[in-house]
């Protein structure tokens, strides 16, 4: 691995790592809950890897190819490691947390009988809902959706409800990609034990602003993409516990995940390879796990507390405007703003504020049924990064004030 300097959280040094806020004509950029700038460390050990490393992994009886397995294999630790892992065969590299969520639906859904439940939330992404219908339609299983407070966190009495015997799976979101709260999921995985049933935990929005560990919260299932943590595109991670991974049939099929191969019937490797069907995201599981040290390096507490101090100043500014409207809960939240300003498209904020240098996401950010949940087709999102400031922050509200004016809303 490459190795980091960094050792505390010191913002200007951290904005140093990430040339992309250099080149950019000094971009403010807010739109870390759909992805995340790179930091040098990441974009070299990319570099560094295709040219001094490249080779097929699992598959050449050379050096070369020896090197690069060894590199893949070191990376699914380091995941393991980060999340808390006991085991790093626990751990399936994949295209990313949608990807993920779909293996589990398409491979231990195939359990399901019909009659089951699966129980998902209000709050979730499109990734966490229609694989589950897939399954429903062909399974004739039940989805039974847990509501909303008025502050957006998760009714937990009528999630208590929901649970019963028939209750196969649960699968919620860890944060809210859409509100930003962070859900008692420890809870909630403890309560569907106790009837049976297994949790997925989607933690596309987790690991990049808080601590995650899968022992914990004895989750059976965790999903998170690179992409939304300072790694590459292209690769995400299912970790599962190992008997559930046992169970399992391969979610696709081909080279690499096999053992022998007849015209007839196959015999496949055990977990986590025969998930991993085909010539794997090598360079990309090596970047994502350089981009998990660099943030190790900073330290994730100190990530969490640099963040919660940057949250709660948000929210000041936001409680000082009048004509705003922000969703979501004051407490229990990472830096995810969504809101509205009144008589403004959520898409014409967005385009005012990305003449002033200003990045933000408008839209239904791929949770339509919340949107109608909460009564409105779209809401401006503005999310934080480790790289993102007081200052930024402080433009960001400039650029709402001049919103507000061009549409009369003082």
């Amino acid at each position: 691995m490459i190795m980091s300097t960094m050792k505390t959280y010191d913002i200007s040094k951290i904005r140093q790592s990430f040339k992309f806020l250099e080149g950019q004509n000094n971009i403010i950029y807010l739109d870390n809950a759909s992805t995340t700038q790179k930091p040098e460390i990441v974009l070299n050990a990319l570099s560094d890897f295709y040219r001094y490393s490249n080779a097929n992994v699992h598959r050449g009886a050379y050096r070369l190819s020896e090197m690069a397995t060894d590199k893949y294999e070191k990376a699914r630790k380091t995941v393991a490691n980060f999340i808390g892992a006991k085991d790093s065969n626990q751990i399936v590299f994949l295209r990313g947390c949608t990807e993920a969520i779909n293996l589990v639906a398409r491979s231990y859904g195939g359990h399901f009988k019909p009659g089951d439940e699966v129980i998902i939330s209000a709050l979730e992404h499109h990734a966490n809902i229609v694989p589950w219908q897939i399954l429903a339609q062909e399974k004739d299983i039940k989805i039974r959706v847990i509501e909303l407070n008025s502050d957006g966190s998760l009714n937990q009495a009528h999630y208590q409800s929901l649970l019963n015997n028939k209750t196969k799976l649960v699968a919620i979101a860890h944060i809210s990609n859409v509100l930003g709260g962070i859900n008692e999921v420890e809870t909630m995985i403890a309560q569907a034990h106790q009837v049976g049933a297994k949790c997925l935990i989607d933690a596309a929005q987790s690991p990049a602003h808080i601590k995650v560990d899968v022992e914990a919260m004895d989750c059976d299932f965790l999903t998170f993409s690179g992409h939304k943590h300072y790694g590459p595109t292209g690769i995400g991670v299912l970790y599962a516990k190992s008997e559930l991974l046992s169970l399992m049939p391969p979610y696709q099929t081909g080279g690499s995940m096999i053992t022998t191969v007849g015209y007839q019937s196959s015999e496949y490797m055990e977990a986590p390879h025969k998930f991993e069907a085909g010539t794997p995201a090598y360079a990309e599981a090596y970047g994502m796990a350089e981009a998990l040290d660099f943030m190790n390096d900073i330290g994730i507490k100190q990530i969490k507390d640099a963040e919660d101090e940057l949250v709660a100043y948000t929210l000041e500014k936001f409680n000082s405007l009048k004509n705003i409207t922000l969703y979501g809960p004051t407490d229990a939240r990472i830096g995810i703003f969504s809101f509205l300003i009144d008589g403004a498209h959520a898409h014409d904020v967005a385009t005012i504020l990305d003449t002033d240098g200003i990045a933000v996401r408008a839209g239904h950010h791929c949770a339509m049924p919340l949107m109608k949940t909460l009564g409105v087709p779209a809401l401006v999102r503005a999310s934080l990064g480790v790289y993102n400031t007081r200052e930024e922050v402080d433009h960001l509200f400039d650029g709402l004030n001049t919103v507000r004016k061009i549409f009369a809303n003082e």
